[in-house]
């Protein structure tokens, strides 16, 4: 950080309950009262008055020696620089108090035309050739401003202050030489000789919301920077201000409104800044953002983007992103089922107005996707909260083509069924029915039928058509090719044999010569059931 010193005398003020004063052989002969403190001061013992022309004013039109400056914008820190200044006292301005000097200094008039070479020329020329040159105090600079805006943008200092962070943020990494904050996990600049890419969105994340909006459209307006930096400086910024975003389990204390609203604004804020372009973010900070956007209660519009972007990416996304916990209450965790639904939706709703290309790459998608809510299926099915409802809602949202094989729901309705034993008989049917037993696999099959957790009607359906497919291939094998078309499956199959029936099921009971495949006997509980599917065809 760069400094300027300017006077040479020590500092003598002091402070006597609400009053400073300047230790000195002549007595104060000047007051000034800015909000609750009074300054002591000497009119013309010490060049103050020459040196401010606001002062000078004042006191000729004042009645007496005490003047008021409660609308001075430096505040106390402000005017006791320029005061101090004024006596001859040393002062060390830097970034931090250059804001509040400036503008007390352009409020008092401490211009060349009062007195050449005053204060407010020296402390342009130290903002231009010092803080306008310093990456960092550029930046330290610019946050400063914002309890002083209005007076800092009259002044230029918040335009001079972006430019030129702007400007060595399109600075080609190669030619960057100043300082800058890179505290990545595994990062070591020891071993990197190059400057990374996204050095800067570090820095820029200490800005407030405003500057930082302020910075990003005017990198976009430039349109010299690859989207993923940008989705990165996003990244970065959201990650510092909503702890939410990295937390893995989001503090369980209620926030205020007030924190509410700041979030809302600045969430609102990375939402709008987020590239077109697909995979400009990870889907993985998409879907913390949406959960965010719900716990703040975020506009219908904020959400609806980050729905749109989420599904456009979920494709892109791994079990390990959908596996968000939103929330943990004592020793219980819940996962966000509804949210991974809401953006599943979001993801078909865009595939079916997609004109595809390639039908091959159109079905690849969707059964990926697929596959994963499955497997996501799997891993919330153990959690003891979850229930019955959310489950086959959200296997059912779904389309059909989306699952070439029920084997992975399967999986997971057996999870469930093993996790939630006291289900009862109306929510075990209700979760089963969302099975196609026809798409099962002879593997799964052969599980399903010994499963006891399973419903009795998800069994008989497991049995029925595994004795169809049975019937049916043994049929064409024996058939001639007419015959074959010709031949219809008939339910009345499932009666021939009922004494010793055998269902055709890979990797189960004893091998059969019969196409090649191994058939298992059935125990006397399966054969009851085939004796009942008997007794009802019959009847």
């Amino acid at each position: 950080m760069k400094f300027m010193k300017l006077g040479s005398r020590p500092d003598t003020f002091y402070t006597e309950e609400a009053t400073r004063a300047v230790m000195s052989d002549v007595p104060s002969d000047l007051t000034i009262k800015i909000n609750n403190i009074s300054y002591l001061l000497h009119k013309l013992q010490y060049p103050l008055l020459p040196k401010c022309g606001l002062l000078q004013r004042l006191y000729s039109e004042a009645d007496d020696a005490t003047l008021e400056l409660h609308d001075n914008p430096g505040g106390e820190e402000g005017f006791e620089l320029c005061a101090k200044y004024c006596y001859g006292i040393t002062i060390n301005l830097s970034a931090h108090n250059l804001v509040s000097s400036f503008c007390a200094a352009k409020f008092l008039r401490m211009t060349e035309a009062v007195e050449p070479g005053n204060l407010l020329i020296k402390l342009d020329s130290f903002f231009s050739s010092c803080i306008l040159q310093s990456w960092k105090d550029s930046i330290v600079t610019l946050n400063n401003t914002d309890k002083l805006f209005d007076w800092s943008q009259s002044l230029g200092i918040v335009r001079r202050c972006i430019d030129s962070i702007v400007d060595k943020i399109l600075t080609p990494p190669n030619k960057v030489t100043w300082s800058y904050t890179y505290t990545r996990p595994g990062y070591d600049k020891r071993r990197h000789q190059s400057v990374p890419k996204d050095w800067w969105t570090e820095d820029i994340s200490f800005l407030n919301v405003d500057m930082f909006r302020c910075i990003l459209a005017a990198i976009k307006s430039a349109n010299a920077l690859q989207p993923q930096l940008i989705g990165e400086a996003l990244h970065v910024y959201a990650s510092r201000w909503m702890p939410e975003i990295v937390r893995e389990y989001p503090n369980d204390e209620a926030s205020t409104s007030r924190e509410d609203d700041a979030k809302r604004r600045l969430l609102e804020t990375v939402v709008s800044f987020i590239p077109a372009e697909r995979g400009s973010v990870s889907f993985r900070f998409l879907l913390r953002l949406l959960s965010v956007a719900n716990l703040v209660a975020a506009s219908h519009t904020t959400k609806a983007e980050l729905l749109r972007v989420a599904g456009l990416q979920l494709e892109e996304a791994t079990l390990n992103d959908l596996l968000l916990i939103p929330a943990r209450s004592g020793d219980e965790i819940s996962y966000d089922v509804e949210l991974i639904q809401t953006v599943l939706e979001s993801f078909l709703r865009q595939w079916k107005r997609q004109v595809p290309i390639d039908e091959r790459e159109s079905m690849k998608s969707i059964r990926k996707i697929g596959k994963l809510i499955d497997s996501y299926l799997q891993v919330v099915a153990r959690d003891a909260g979850m229930t019955v409802q959310k489950m086959t809602s959200l296997a059912q949202t779904l389309p059909g083509i989306a699952r070439p094989d029920h084997d992975h729901l399967y999986k997971a309705i057996n999870i469930y069924l093993k996790e939630h034993p006291d289900l009862s008989k109306a929510d075990k049917k209700q979760l089963c029915r969302i099975l196609d037993c026809q798409k099962l696999s002879p593997e799964i099959c052969g599980h399903a039928v010994r499963n006891e957790r399973l419903p009795l009607r998800t069994v008989v359906q497991v049995l029925y058509y595994e004795h169809e497919k049975a019937n049916s291939n043994a049929g064409r094998k024996q058939s001639s090719p007419d015959e074959r078309e010709s031949a219809t499956p008939s339910t009345s199959r499932v009666h021939e044999n009922s004494k010793t029936p055998s269902f055709k099921v890979r990797g189960e009971g004893a091998e059969s010569k019969i196409g090649r495949a191994s058939v298992f006997e059935l125990n006397s509980r399966e054969k009851a059931l085939i004796r009942r599917i008997s007794h009802k065809s019959h009847s």
